[in-house]
C-alpha cells in the first residue's frame, strides 16, 4: 500500500528522524534468522550410556516449558527422543570459551552428511573437549553442568516435525546444497530447576536477579551478553507469582512421590 498522503509522509520522516533509522525498512532474504537468543549446553546419554553435551540457541521458555529446535540428523535430539529427557543448563558470558570449544562438534558417528559439509567432526567426550564438568542431577539420568549458573532438568512431551507442510523442496535449483537435513521441535518440561545462589534476588529465594543474572547470547551465529537495563519495564511490575505454571507444583508432588517410593 502506498502512502501519498502529504501529512502521513512527513511524519514518518519525522519518526524515522526521532528513531534513528536510516531509511524505510527494506524487504531482504537472509540465510539465518538467528535474531538473538540464550546459548545452552543440552547434556543427554547417548546408546552405550555415556554423555553427549552439545551448544545450541533455538530455545524458548513459556511457564515451566521449554521449545528446543534442532536439526532432526543431530545426536541431542536423538538422545532426548529415545530417552524421554535431558537437562537444559545455561552458561553465563563467562563460559563463552568452553561453549566454543564444542562448536563442530558432534556425537553423531558417522557425521552427518550435511554437518559433514560445514566441517563438523565427530568427538565422543564432550565433557572433557569442553572442560566442563558432569554432576549428577536429581531426576532425571543426563548429568547437569557444574560450571553453569542455571540447570535444568527436563522430560519430553511432545515431538513435532518441521518442514512437513506437503511442499516439494526438491523442486528449487539449491535443495541439493541445503545442509538442514529436516528440523524438529522438542516441547520439555522442566522439573528441577538448580542456581548458582549467587544471582538470586537477596531475601528471596526462587526468584533471580536479572541484573545478576548474565545469559550467553548467540546473535546471527557471534556470541554476545547483556548490557545494563535499560529503562523500567511496565511488564515487570506484574509479580512473579501471577506466572507461576501448574507444571511447578507437578514437579513438587512427583519429587514427593519419588521419595516415598524409594523408602518402601
Amino acid at each position: 500500500m502506498n502512502i501519498s498522503n502529504t501529512s502521513d509522509s512527513l511524519n514518518i520522516e519525522h519518526n524515522m528522524e526521532v528513531h534513528n533509522l536510516s531509511g524505510p525498512a527494506i524487504s531482504i532474504e537472509p540465510a539465518i534468522l538467528y535474531l538473538g537468543t540464550p546459548v545452552v549446553l543440552n547434556s543427554t546419554v547417548n546408546e552405550d550410556g555415556s554423555y553427549n553435551l552439545a551448544p545450541m540457541s533455538s530455545a524458548f521458555w513459556l511457564g515451566w516449558r521449554c521449545m528446543l529446535g534442532f536439526e532432526a540428523v543431530s545426536k541431542t535430539p536423538q538422545n532426548i527422543i529415545r530417552t524421554g529427557e535431558c537437562v537444559i543448563n545455561l552458561p553465563s558470558v563467562k563460559e563463552v570459551d568452553a561453549v566454543n570449544r564444542l562448536a563442530m562438534k558432534t556425537g553423531s558417528n558417522p557425521v552427518p552428511s550435511g554437518k559433514s559439509l560445514r566441517g563438523y567432526r565427530y568427538e565422543a567426550h564432550k565433557f572433557a573437549t569442553a572442560g566442563l564438568t558432569p554432576i549428577s542431577s536429581e531426576v532425571v539420568a543426563p548429568p547437569r553442568v557444574l560450571e553453569c549458573p542455571v540447570q535444568l532438568e527436563a522430560k519430553l512431551v511432545r515431538v513435532n516435525s518441521v518442514m512437513v507442510d506437503q511442499y516439494d523442496y526438491s523442486a528449487h535449483e539449491r535443495s541439493s546444497e541445503c545442509t538442514l537435513e529436516g528440523i524438529v521441535c522438542l516441547e520439555l518440561r522442566i522439573v528441577r530447576v538448580h542456581v548458582d545462589p549467587s544471582i538470586l534476588m537477596v531475601g528471596e529465594t526462587n526468584r533471580i536477579d536479572p541484573d545478576l543474572w548474565r545469559p550467553l547470547i548467540m546473535s546471527f551465529c557471534r556470541f554476545y551478553g547483556l548490557g545494563e537495563e535499560l529503562v523500567e519495564s511496565r511488564l515487570a511490575k506484574i509479580p512473579e507469582g501471577q506466572y507461576r505454571s501448574p507444571d511447578v507444583d507437578r514437579a513438587q508432588l512427583e519429587s514427593v512421590r519419588q521419595t516415598r517410593s524409594a523408602g518402601n
